[in-house]
């Protein structure tokens, strides 16, 4: 589209050939005295004249020659490019038409519409102005029939008189636009929504993890760790039978003192006593170590313990038995010393434990064998104290001598009795004979009576020595068993004691500790990477539970 040079004041030669008409002509052309906000009535004469007579040919020709237009076009030309960058909608310039035409105003399009009637103080938009639009119909004319002079919709405007391109859209264009609309602004917020994204991800997680990882490849101090391996062995026993047995040759044997050492040299005593001997707080309180790693000038155990914790590394194996030791410095001298030291604590534990565990089974054993002992001398002087009560050393001999004296006596009272019979028997036996016979008879039944007598019954308060030999045989008994248990309490201290030789226990050492050339720790790129992951992990689940409590929140 051409644009026509603007200019506010301008003067037409007039030529000495021009007629009346054309005088008159350029006389009406000249609108730069003519005010531009005149009286509507001004403006609408002027719309009216220049439609109802138009210029000749000739005359055209002579005003148009050079391309100029007058104040008046460009007035409303400025005023039609100001419309439409108001931004009015299509449904507000067909109503401004609408009332254009209502007021009987030529207008050549719908921005010049709302122009003419701005400059009749007539608003196109308000609402009274859509009730006036319904005009009732003239009675008196025939339905159908236009009024003279009014120009109605729809109309054919002459493609000369047009100058402005139409505005109006169609309704799929209309759509178009806003789908485009919609997109642009989806693509817009999307934008948005990444570079918060990305620039959270920056601040939450990219810096930490650049943060992180200039620590670990710049200012952390590099550690020497010193590696060492070494078991608890028991020594060989060719005895013992059961489960004890079974698993004396294996690593389960010695599973309990394993552990045992692990946990001493995680401990603070461990800790303490390598400060006594070695001083692990100063190596640890040097000014060149980071000060993330390094302890504070005058550190209490406590923190000394987390340090020492941090750097002594301590894992037992239970499938092969082995106890793997890691100790870390800031120096590969100092860590191997570390890591000696330690080994030496935990072999004296290991005899510590051995020692103690053999003096308990000895102990037991020895106890056993003084009860034992203690219970035969009692068992003794209790025979002996049966002994001395009856006089006798040998109840069983004494009672068997009068065992043997009443036979002896029965038979001769047997014999006597047969001689007195004998005697008897003679018609005229002899008095002194059978006297004497009967003498001997009473007397061996009164002996006869009274060995009896001292073999089963008590006399003077005394027992007899049917129940003295009693309380002496049980006596006897008794310290047949005492010597049976005092011979099983030595043989068991013996066996103890071989057994306590075998159950020594050994620590050996299979790997010794060697000071590091290179260093093992920070690794760099492998806790950078680590850090990476946790702070994601971190910002995952924030973001995660922020979106549920918003959603909790919303609903």
């Amino acid at each position: 589209m051409t644009i026509k040079p603007k200019a506010k004041k301008f003067r037409i030669r007039r030529s000495t050939s021009s007629s009346g008409t054309q005088s008159g002509q350029a006389v009406a052309a000249r609108p730069v005295e003519t005010p531009v906000h005149g009286s509507s009535a001004q403006a609408a004469s002027d719309s009216a004249r220049a439609s109802a007579k138009p210029p000749a040919q000739d005359t055209a020709n002579t005003v148009r020659a050079g391309q100029v237009s007058s104040a008046r076009e460009m007035k409303a030309s400025t005023d039609i490019d100001d419309i439409r960058r108001e931004g009015l909608t299509g449904r507000q310039l067909r109503l401004a038409r609408r009332v254009a035409q209502q007021h009987n105003l030529p207008v050549t399009s719908d921005f010049e519409a709302v122009r003419l009637l701005r400059l009749k103080g007539i608003d196109p938009f308000k609402r009274a102005n859509m009730l006036e639009l319904v005009v009732p119909q003239n009675t008196a004319r025939p339905e159908g029939t236009p009024t003279p002079g009014a120009i109605q919709l729809p109309q054919t405007v002459s493609a000369g008189q047009t100058t402005l391109p139409s505005t109006e859209l169609s309704p799929a264009e209309r759509r178009n636009r806003e789908i485009q609309e919609i997109q642009r602004d989806l693509a817009r917020r999307r934008r948005r929504k990444l570079g918060l994204l990305l620039a959270r991800l920056a601040f939450f997680v990219m810096l930490p993890t650049v943060i992180t990882g200039y620590y670990f490849y710049k200012v952390a101090t590099p550690m020497y760790a010193a590696k060492s391996e070494f078991l608890v062995l028991k020594a060989d026993s060719a005895g013992g039978g059961g489960l004890g047995g079974l698993l004396s040759g294996t690593q389960f044997a010695t599973s309990q003192d394993s552990i045992a050492v692990q946990s001493y040299l995680q401990s603070k005593e461990a800790m303490l006593r390598l400060e006594e001997e070695v001083g692990f707080k100063s190596h640890f309180t040097q000014d060149w170590i980071d000060p993330i790693q390094r302890l504070n000038p005058e550190p209490s155990n406590e923190e000394a313990y987390k340090t020492y914790q941090r750097n002594v590394k301590i894992g037992y194996d239970p499938t092969e038995g082995v106890i793997r030791m890691e100790v870390t410095a800031a120096n590969p001298e100092v860590s191997a010393e570390f890591s000696r030291r330690l080994i030496t604590y935990a072999q004296q534990k290991v005899n510590h434990l051995s020692e103690q565990k053999r003096s308990d089974q000895v102990g037991e054993a020895e106890a056993a064998l003084a009860l034992a002992e203690t219970q035969r001398r009692e068992a003794q002087e209790h025979l002996v104290r049966l002994q001395q009560k009856g006089a006798v050393l040998d109840p069983e001999g004494v009672i068997m001598s009068l065992r043997s004296q009443i036979s002896t006596f029965e038979v001769q009272l047997q014999e006597k009795e047969l001689e007195l019979a004998a005697l008897l028997d003679n018609t005229r036996p002899n008095r002194a004979k059978v006297a004497g016979a009967e003498a001997d008879i009473e007397r061996l039944e009164a002996l006869i009576q009274r060995l009896n007598d001292r073999m089963t019954n008590a006399s003077a308060g005394e027992n007899s020595l049917a129940s003295l030999s009693v309380q002496i045989q049980m006596a006897q008994a008794d310290l047949a068993t005492r010597d049976l248990m005092l011979q099983s309490a030595l043989q068991q201290v013996e066996t103890t004691r071989m057994e306590a030789n075998r159950q020594v226990r050994y620590l050996t050492t299979a790997v010794e500790p060697v000071p590091s050339e290179e260093a093992s720790y920070p690794r760099k790129f492998e806790n950078t990477i680590l850090a990476f992951l946790i702070f994601s992990g971190i910002y995952l689940m924030c973001s995660l539970t922020a979106s549920i409590l918003r959603e909790q929140v919303s609903s």
